[in-house]
């Protein structure tokens, strides 16, 4: 890189520079110069996040209540088939027998 090519190119880069650190500098300089501090939240929004908080802890919570009847069916499926591969293989009823006869409903 020539110093025809890195004239232009920090020239640009610095004007970048200028259009975004001057407005960033004049707002912290308002900021220092009103006394607000940062680190200070509106009532309206501590209540706001306080709000949400307590929801997404509710939400946790159903989740979780979720997932385990989810997992207390699939142990209850998982205890079931054995029983039922067993009944089949031996050549007995079905555990499960069905609930109308065949031939007695409906043909469809």
């Amino acid at each position: 890189m020539g110093p025809d090519v890195l004239v232009p190119l920090s020239f640009f880069g610095m004007v970048a520079v200028i259009c975004v650190g001057v407005p960033l500098a004049r707002a912290y300089a308002k900021r220092m110069a009103q006394g607000i501090d940062p680190k200070i939240l509106p009532n309206d929004l501590v209540d706001r996040l306080t709000r949400m908080e307590q929801a997404i802890d509710s939400v946790a919570l159903e989740v979780e209540r979720i997932s385990e009847g989810q997992r207390f069916t699939t142990r209850l499926l998982s205890e079931r088939a054995p029983e039922s591969i067993r009944a089949n293989a031996a050549g007995s009823a079905p555990a499960n027998p069905p609930l109308r006869a065949p031939g007695s409903g409906d043909a469809r």
